[in-house]
């Protein structure tokens, strides 16, 4: 009994990974094996780095917060529990977006929570 092989189903499987390297440098981008283990890579780096993005986020509201308390002479940590103290339920996202970009708004938080 002739060998059966689904040539069309490894022609379809080897094209989507070309096209997901299209872009990359070099032999990363038309050789099979390079850019199979390429794309292998960019997918463990993208999974990992949506993870990471969130953390980022977090740590650039925290200094744009602590920023913006410290010209009015209070820390980060000062700052966070008077305003859960005070019962304001704005994210640290909100906070950080009226510090840097309404400061009268968080000036006014500033003062409700001294």
């Amino acid at each position: 009994m002739p060998r059966s092989v689904n040539s069309v189903a490894s022609r379809a499987r080897r094209k989507k990974v070309m096209k997901q390297a299209k872009g990359f440098f070099g032999r990363r981008k038309n050789v099979w094996t390079v850019a199979k283990n390429a794309v292998e890579k960019a997918m463990v780096y993208a999974y990992r780095d949506r993870k990471q993005k969130k953390r980022n986020f977090r740590a650039l509201w925290i200094m744009r917060i602590n920023a913006g308390a410290r010209q009015y002479g209070m820390s980060y940590s000062q700052f966070m529990g008077k305003v859960k103290a005070a019962n304001i339920e704005l994210n640290r996202k909100v906070l950080a977006d009226l510090a840097a970009n309404h400061p009268t708004a968080f000036e006014a938080i500033v003062n409700q929570v001294k």
